[in-house]
């Protein structure tokens, strides 16, 4: 028996190791070849002080108050030459990666499908070589290499840890170096490396009202954390707000009606921004996200979108001076400069 430990490291890099019973976070480590930051490994410097984003532990009682306050402990700040864990754990390293020897793991997998779900978004599935071996936190994004060039662009998964299968939402972009490949050169069977995990949005342990936003494809890290939800289960409130610019833009609405199936305290709303649109609702999330989902600032928000997105859920949330508990938020941008791909 043994528990997965997710290392994320300062520089967004996530590195999974199995810790056994009884063994400290730090052997465990080493002996899977990381050298987290360490000096003493008595309890008594400090060095591999770290922080435990979630799951059970024990810190023991070999260390001394100057390498680990009272304080700092109850903040959820440990030492890994020290900690013994007693379930699946989250630990913030505060280092980059490559300071702790890790070197970049690349995983490889097989296109199984490309679907053009709408004229703006296409749905990436690949039959990865070992699922095994790749282990990633919902929420987390790799950089998808393009066959045939030097160049990769950065995607969240859509699809849960552990599936044989991962799966992308991936915005068709006029020109773009990825899009092109995509929509008109790949076929079922063709390989595709990507390097990761990476990432600090993720899906932390559901303890209050969670609030999850949703911009155009930035809706695939949150379809990975609620297939994962839908899995463990919650009793707390579970609200998404999905927006995209026009009615076409709306994708995977039948994979939401049946999480929201799986899901007893999952409710949600779609948007378009498009003044237009003939979808029941138009305007933005922030038109759509009331004080009783805010529950007085005592809720989590997962916020994925554009940035102009991103910068307006801030001051939305600014203005009402509403402050959630936690707010975890990932902005992204088109990365991919017109490029012209042979056929």
């Amino acid at each position: 028996m043994g528990y997965r430990i997710a290392l994320n490291f300062e520089d967004g890099a996530t590195r999974f190791i199995t810790c056994a019973p009884g063994e400290t976070v730090l052997d465990a480590a080493f002996r899977q070849r990381i050298n987290l930051p360490m000096d003493c490994s008595d309890g008594v410097c400090g060095t591999c002080k770290c922080r435990c984003e979630q799951g059970a532990y024990d810190l023991g009682d070999d260390y001394i108050d100057e390498a680990l306050t009272a304080d700092e402990a109850e903040e959820g700040l440990v030492l890994t030459c020290q900690m013994r864990v007693s379930s699946d754990c989250v630990v913030a390293v505060p280092v980059p990666s490559s300071a702790c020897k890790v070197k970049p793991a690349v995983h490889e997998g097989a296109v199984a499908a490309v679907d053009l779900v709408s004229d703006s978004t296409i749905l990436l599935t690949l039959r990865l070589d070992d699922p095994a071996v790749l282990g990633f936190l919902p929420g987390q994004y790799v950089n998808l290499a393009v066959p045939g060039t030097d160049q990769h662009r950065a995607y969240s998964f859509s699809s849960k840890p552990g599936a044989a299968e991962a799966s992308f939402l991936i915005r068709n972009m006029p020109g773009g170096l990825m899009s092109g490949w995509l929509t008109s050169m790949a076929k079922p069977g063709a390989r595709m490396s990507f390097v990761g995990p990476q990432g600090s949005f993720f899906l932390r342990a559901v303890e209050r009202p969670t609030i999850l936003l949703a911009g155009g494809t930035g809706l695939a890290p949150i379809l990975s954390m609620l297939e994962v939800l839908a899995d463990t289960g919650t009793d707390q409130p579970l609200h998404l707000i999905y927006g995209v610019t026009r009615d076409g833009d709306m994708v995977e609405v039948p994979r939401i009606e049946a999480l929201a199936g799986r899901l007893p305290s999952l409710s949600w709303t779609a948007c378009v921004a498009d003044p237009e649109s003939a979808h029941p609702l138009k305007g933005y999330v922030t038109d759509h996200l009331t004080d009783t989902h805010l529950n007085a600032g005592d809720c989590d928000i997962y916020l994925c979108g554009p940035p102009p997105m991103v910068e307006a859920v801030r001051g939305f949330l600014r203005d009402k001076g509403v402050e959630p508990r936690h707010f975890h938020y990932e902005k992204f941008a088109p990365s991919e400069a017109p490029v012209a791909v042979a056929a």
